[in-house]
């Protein structure tokens, strides 16, 4: 599982290297080639983006104990991978702004449209960064909720083994009580046995002294 982990972080800190490093390059491209750079960084984010899921899949089989640790450091990659896309957004936006200025330098009609273009790629640009921001506490919600469940499944899974071993131990006592109950009533039983013996053994003697002394008072 460990290992497995490890080879995704290995693939993703290579594809983190190679988005930043074309994110860096697409202000000073255009045209097809500025095209073909975005298309291979979006293929790399979507391929990151994966490699993150599959590393939340993998930590949530891991052992409660441990998860806690990986879990941190899927955060920390995460919160990469958003800092990623918001140097992606600008880095396009970067680009749309030297076509802006190209534009009011060859003419200038559009630059008014071209300024209000601009003014509302930013606006959603920022709204996407807030609804982003919202997913990710939401997320990060999620998965403390998710922990603090797991961990009280575990704590309930103890408790009720815990009340298992005992139950079973006073089923044990139980029966030990119901094994000394019986001894006791039979040594109850002979006690009395004995006692209603000696009455008996002493009545005989009684009656065999008395039948002697009369016979011999009688002589």
């Amino acid at each position: 599982m460990a290992s497995l982990l490890d080879s995704y972080e290995h693939q993703f800190g290579g594809l983190t290297a190679e988005i930043t490093t074309k994110i860096a390059k697409i202000p000073n491209l255009s045209g097809s080639e500025k095209r073909s750079m975005i298309s291979s960084v979006e293929k790399n984010m979507d391929e990151a983006s994966e490699l993150l899921e599959q590393m939340d899949l993998e930590i949530r089989e891991i052992p409660s104990k441990d998860r806690q640790r990986f879990s941190n450091r899927l955060k920390s990659y995460q919160v990469e991978m958003t800092k990623l896309e918001k140097e992606f957004k600008r880095s396009r936006i970067a680009y749309s702004d030297l076509q802006h200025g190209r534009s009011e330098l060859l003419g200038g009609d559009d630059a008014s449209t071209s300024e209000d273009q601009r003014a509302r790629l930013l606006d959603n640009t920022e709204r996407l960064d807030r609804t982003s921001r919202r997913l990710e506490q939401g997320y990060a919600i999620a998965v403390e909720t998710e922990q603090l469940g797991a961990d009280i499944l575990d704590n309930l899974q103890d408790d009720r083994r815990k009340i298992e071993r005992a139950r079973d131990r006073l089923r044990e006592t139980d029966a030990d009580l119901g094994k000394s109950s019986r001894i006791l009533s039979g040594m109850m039983r002979r006690v009395v046995q004995n006692r209603v013996l000696l009455v008996v053994i002493g009545l005989i003697m009684i009656t065999v002294i008395g039948i002697t002394i009369y016979f011999t008072t009688k002589k």
